[in-house]
């Protein structure tokens, strides 16, 4: 740029002087004609030329100059492209590697966890297949095949059932043993003997049959606690289904509260109900009746009773009466040949939504008496039934446990009370809140 400035104003002082031909006068003095002539010859000069000339050289060298400097520019600017594109195309392979590696990573774990579940997985089938294989030569031994004979002397049926105590009583159901004229018990060693009939109880369909000289394999099969046993449990079922001795079937423990009519009838028609019976999946067919239903730990939990079925063979619902009641009823069958159960003489029904809405009782729960049989505990504590003119009593706690349904009610009265106990009924006799206090007779 400053050659530039230099080179304009040279041209400036060209053209303030006016270069031109001249002819230069002779020194003082001397005579005109005397002195030869000396001629100067200066060239002239088109300043105009050289002026366009210089700005062309100027403007030139200015254009290569910017040229020049964005060429450098784009050439930088190019190579930071580049260069951030070299950057980032190295990011990305780093990235996909990183995430290959990542993938490659979860892979190896996922595969870990696998091999690792399915060593798991592995290690629990074998521990429960051993569990059952210990089990079943623990227990199997104290598991019988009962075969009835009739009066003719041929058998008309068999069942199961099992060592309960060390006097030779065995567990069984009502039904087996009911209709037999004899029976006899074979052991798992093959041990035959003669059986007795000790006690039955048709409204819990347990029975109890008793032989001498048990084999010392046949030990007494322990009971769980009561109300040890919850749905989902693992529970095995051992007997002889359709004659097929010492069979073992698995399953869990499909429902519990549930309920098993009696056979019989009552004066009214009705059928009591055996509460808390045990709904299992484990496979359970004729002849499986009165053996064991077992936890885990060779426990008793149930006796096998019933199956739901439209085909008379199992179809995944089986029904087995709970240890509370084997707890209960056994040793009285035992020592009485019968079990005594306690009685209120009230008859109930549940009322529906609607019901209850008609009469001013929303949001009331337990079972509405419908009917007092006369001259039964119920009828001397005074309750009142439901009719068509009158609003009779619900129930709503005995002995102060809340009672919701029939069953709340008809398990504590048949598992958690006795024949001459007095227990406090609290009722709700259109709106009005009364305790009735009520001594259980005997059931008839």
């Amino acid at each position: 740029m400053k050659r530039t400035t230099i080179t304009l104003l040279f041209l400036t002082f060209l053209l303030a002087v006016g270069v031109a031909c001249v002819q230069e006068s002779p020194p003082a003095g001397m005579a005109a004609t005397a002195v030869p002539q000396i001629v100067r010859v200066v060239e002239t000069v088109d300043t105009s030329a050289v002026a366009d000339e210089v700005i062309d050289e100027v403007v030139d060298e200015a254009v290569a100059a910017v040229k020049a400097e964005l060429e450098a520019t784009i050439v930088a600017q190019q190579a930071a492209i580049d260069q951030a594109a070299t950057v980032a195309e190295n990011a990305v392979t780093s990235a996909n590697q990183a995430n290959t590696t990542a993938n490659t990573a979860i892979a190896e774990a996922n595969a870990a966890s696998d091999i690792a579940n399915a060593s798991t997985n592995a290690q629990f089938d074998f521990a429960l297949q051993q569990t059952l294989v210990e089990l079943y030569d623990r227990i199997n031994p104290s598991v019988v095949y009962i075969s009835i004979e009739g009066a003719s002397g041929f058998q008309v049926g068999n069942g199961s059932g099992w060592v309960y105590d060390t006097n030779g009583h065995i567990v069984t159901n009502n039904h087996v043993v009911e209709d037999a004229a004899s029976l006899s018990v074979q052991f798992a060693d093959g041990t035959i003997r003669e059986a007795v009939v000790v006690g039955r109880d048709v409204d819990s369909d347990l029975a109890v049959i008793r032989v001498d000289n048990v084999p010392e394999t046949a030990q007494p099969i322990p009971v769980s606690a009561l109300n040890a046993v919850d749905v989902g449990q693992f529970v095995i079922a051992i007997g002889s289904p359709f004659g097929e001795e010492g069979s073992l079937s698995f399953g869990i423990v499909s429902g519990l509260g549930r309920s098993l009519e009696s056979t019989r009838l009552t004066a009214t028609q009705g059928r009591y109900q055996l509460p808390l019976v045990i709904q299992t999946d484990a496979p359970i067919n004729p002849g499986n009746s009165g053996g064991p239903l077992l936890n885990l730990a060779g426990e008793v939990v149930g006796v096998n009773s019933a199956i739901a079925t439209l085909s008379g063979s199992n179809s995944g619902v089986g029904f087995a009466i709970p240890v509370d009641a084997v707890s209960r009823i056994a040793p009285a069958l035992i020592t009485d040949g019968a079990y005594k159960y306690p009685y209120m003489g009230l008859g109930f029904n549940t009322l529906t939504p609607e019901g209850l809405a008609q009469i001013g009782l929303e949001g009331v729960n337990g079972p509405a008496v419908v009917n007092v049989a006369p001259g039964s505990p119920a009828a001397v504590a005074g309750f009142i039934p439901f009719n068509n003119n009158t609003v009779g009593d619900i129930v709503i706690e005995i002995d102060g446990r809340p009672i919701n349904t029939f069953d709340d009610l008809n398990g504590y009265l048949v598992l958690g009370t006795s024949v001459g106990q007095t227990i406090n009924m609290t009722v709700n006799r259109n709106g009005t809140i009364l305790i009735l206090p009520l001594v259980l007779g005997e059931r008839p």
